[in-house]
């Protein structure tokens, strides 16, 4: 199948970021046949504009870029490029959105207009939330925009999602107590880090259980290092934790929280406690209304129980414009950002299928 030799082809030529030279020449090869408009709205990205006459547009996303990680498959396909590869499924999505293109090429009449975007920068900088600032959309009267991930937690072909949180907005939090290191048999001269550390801890662990079961969200650290030696008050202490959330007012609220028990853990142990945390990106939230559009256009897809506490800048589109995000299972497969990650082809044409059966009903 084409769509498998595009998935091949893409997969052997990873790059990063939004330096993709290889990779949007061979988008360009594929979609300069099918008489859609090409552009570039901004460095390392690719859009291609069907025109059926309508005033309004869809959109269709796939992101580009891949990360830096040596492939360890196996595949005969692997990437050409050290250090590099497609371990979290964006020559797949390329390859639906190609396939879809072709489908388009093809067709003489459409209730709307279609843009298809290929994004760089999803892995690293958010590059969907330049394209939002580039004027594309409101260029071609964008009224909506469908997104899908590759998804190793559903069955293999399986396409699902869920009104409203889909993924959480998420940031990095690192925690630096800065004390004062003494012999332990004159500790009264230090400034206990240790200390000072397990009390933000256990804190701010405090805050986030103090929330509502019903409301998802999670803060927990992974790391913590601290002092030199086992005969010395620690001079410092690291934590390094995430913190993720779906409603902006919930986690600006436990992002807020850990600010002031930083505060108040300094003021009672006489240690410094810097608090730092990322933008990382909003939460993946898909707005009910066109949910139910999309649902009674009949279109199939399974509901999702739960959201998923992983991040995607897919948020920044919703931000802009109404937007809805899938995910297609893979079945048994290896996790997102794995060395050895792949899974099984047949699935590409359930995406795309999919894909052309929302651009012909909705």
């Amino acid at each position: 199948m084409q769509i498998i030799q595009h998935r091949r082809a893409l997969h052997q030529i990873p790059e990063l970021d939004r330096d993709l030279p290889e990779t949007l020449a061979y988008l360009r090869k594929v979609l300069t046949p099918l008489g859609c408009t090409l552009s570039s709205p901004i460095p390392g990205a690719l859009c291609a504009f069907f025109d059926f006459g309508r005033a309004e547009a869809i959109a269709f996303r796939s992101d580009a870029d891949a990360l830096p990680i040596q492939e360890n498959t196996g595949l005969p396909f692997a990437s050409r490029h050290p250090g590099k590869m497609h371990a979290c499924g964006h020559d797949a999505h390329m390859a639906m959105v190609l396939d879809l293109a072709q489908w388009l090429a093809e067709q003489t009449a459409l209730p709307h207009n279609v843009l298809l975007l290929f994004q760089p920068a999803e892995e690293t900088t958010g590059g969907a939330k330049d394209l939002c600032q580039s004027g594309v959309f409101e260029a071609h009267h964008v009224r909506c925009v469908f997104g899908m991930h590759l998804w190793p937690d559903l069955p293999a072909g399986v396409i699902a999602s869920r009104k409203k949180e889909l993924m959480s907005r998420s940031c990095e939090v690192s925690v630096t107590v800065t004390g004062k290191s003494s012999h332990i048999a004159k500790a009264e001269e230090g400034r206990d880090a240790l200390a000072a550390g397990v009390a933000f801890y256990r804190r701010a662990v405090a805050l986030e259980q103090s929330l509502p079961p019903e409301v998802f969200r999670l803060l927990k650290f992974g790391r913590m290092d601290s002092g030199t030696v086992r005969n010395a008050v620690s001079g410092k202490t690291l934590l390094l934790g995430s913190l993720r959330a779906f409603q902006d007012e919930v986690f600006f609220a436990l992002r807020d929280g850990l600010v002031q028990i930083g505060q108040a853990v300094a003021e009672e142990t006489g240690c410094q406690v810097t608090v730092h945390t990322n933008d990382g990106y909003p939460a993946v939230w898909n707005p009910e209304d066109l949910y139910d559009q999309v649902r009674a256009c009949g279109v199939v897809f399974q509901e999702l129980e739960k959201p998923v506490m992983i991040s995607e800048d897919f948020s920044w589109y919703q931000r802009h414009l109404p937007g809805l995000f899938f995910f297609l299972g893979c079945g048994p497969a290896p996790a997102l950002h794995a060395d050895n990650f792949t899974f099984d082809e047949a699935i590409l044409a359930k995406g795309s299928a999919f894909w052309k059966a929302l651009a012909a009903a909705f």
